[in-house]
């Protein structure tokens, strides 16, 4: 049978790259006969920030290239076409919905402002038949199932921890099945290469703790490697802290920022890995960190555009510097501290930094060079591999005192390093021998 038009739906993928595990996608499928698929590379991520670098660097947009090519792949093993744009958004699905003569369009809901302004320009360009179906889908604990309202969502995560273990479920996996393959359709829409975005291409670092690439199918061979191949999950929380090589971490953090993986797919093979090996310290600390990530998302849904307010969550007045030569000492590995200094000079060759190290760079630039923590929080968006809206700003509240931590503590970065890098071997690895 061949299709008619009005059987076929809009997939538009944003923060949720994958094919397994996909409510919004299976969804679609679930309700249509065909489906056809869309991405926009947002030109607006790629501009110049007042504080003179783009908005996402050259390691992001690789990483993001190589999974929009998987994507597409992937979704072609179920009859199903991505679409790609370089340029407007509001033209690419304008154009597909009088294609195909498009009614339903489902996505990823997002909450933080300039993603709600997107959506908010696409509804405007579109015909008022066209129903936009959002689902929640980058949580590990879906927001129907925590039982309590984004507003009583506790200011202190050990509470909000306990209460979702205790009263909330988490969702089984979905499966995506294939479609009905509309016949003669035409994509003559490109993926961009690097140099597209004004970078040249690159080799990885060879020291870079996180030599891989951007996908999905690279997101299920790492999570495999790592919990029934080497087994390294058993030892997660004794090696966590580490500061050089690729499996002192899962490092499933990019993969879950673009959702290339969800955090479902992650918590039930550490479920698998306990049924079939054994339980410990290790496999609940790795479902622990899931927990925190879905913590900093449940803090902006609650808290909005607060997070990326000066004052943060807690309105707390500091008095913040703005000094461009301070900003660039930091930002450049030149500060008095060695160990902050090797941090910031492996993120600026590989787009990568260990969460010790980003611990203390943002206690460093918020507490020792009282810079405004925001000025942080940009420059980490711009570098990171792994960037996530609400993990990033998250994180640099607390560390600056205007977040989730009643503590308002301040990292001796000295101490850290005696502790972290004993004998200097990473700070040797980045820095030049001389200073040692």
């Amino acid at each position: 049978m061949q299709t008619t038009q009005k059987d076929i739906a809009l997939v538009w993928f944003r923060n949720d790259l994958r094919v397994q595990d996909n409510t919004v996608l299976n969804t679609a499928i679930s309700n249509h006969k065909s489906v056809i698929a869309c991405y926009c590379f947002n030109p607006k991520h790629f501009e110049i920030s007042d504080l003179g670098f783009k908005k996402t660097e050259k390691f992001r947009t690789q990483f993001l290239i190589e999974t929009i090519i998987d994507l597409k792949a992937n979704l072609k093993a179920l009859n199903i076409e991505l679409f790609v744009s370089v340029k407007s958004l509001e033209i690419l699905i304008k154009e597909l919905v009088e294609t195909f003569n498009i009614k339903p369009i489902y996505l990823q809901r997002e909450w933080t402002s300039e993603e709600v302004q997107d959506l908010n320009d696409l509804k405007e360009s579109l015909p008022n038949e066209v129903i936009i179906n959002q689902s929640y889908d980058q949580l590990l604990y879906h927001p129907d199932d925590i039982n309590m309202s984004f507003s009583e969502i506790p200011q202190v995560f050990t509470n909000f921890r306990k209460k979702v273990e205790k009263d909330s479920t988490i969702r089984h996996l979905i499966e995506s099945e294939s479609v009905e393959k509309i016949d003669n359709i035409i994509n003559t829409t490109l993926i961009p290469s690097l140099e597209y975005f004004g970078f040249e291409s690159f080799e990885t670092h060879p020291n870079s703790a996180f030599p891989f690439k951007g996908g999905e199918t690279i997101a299920l061979e790492r999570l495999n490697d790592y919990f029934f191949e080497t087994k390294k999950l058993r030892l997660y929380k004794k090696t966590r802290n580490g500061l050089i090589g690729t499996d002192f971490s899962s490092k499933f953090s990019p993969w879950l920022a673009n959702g290339s993986i969800s955090a479902r797919t992650i918590y039930w093979q550490v479920k698998q890995f306990e049924k079939e090996y054994y339980k410990n310290d290790s496999t609940y600390w790795l479902i622990f960190e899931l927990i925190w990530r879905d913590y900093f998302k449940y803090t902006s849904l609650k808290h909005q555009n607060k997070i990326f307010k000066v004052g943060g969550i807690l309105d707390k007045v500091y008095e913040w510097k703005t000094d461009e030569h301070q900003i660039r000492k930091w930002i450049n590995g030149e500060t008095k501290s060695s160990f902050v200094n090797a941090n910031m000079i492996e993120l600026k060759k590989t787009g990568w930094m260990s969460n010790r190290g980003r611990q203390n760079v943002a206690s460093f630039l918020a507490k020792d060079m009282l810079l405004d923590w925001r000025i942080g929080a940009a420059y980490f968006e711009t570098m990171l591999i792994d960037y996530d809206v609400h993990s990033n700003y998250g994180n640099w509240m607390y560390v600056a005192g205007v977040g989730n931590d009643p503590r308002d503590r301040k990292f001796n970065t000295n101490l850290q390093a005696e502790r972290y890098d004993t004998n200097g071997k990473f700070q040797k690895l980045w820095i030049q021998d001389t200073l040692f």
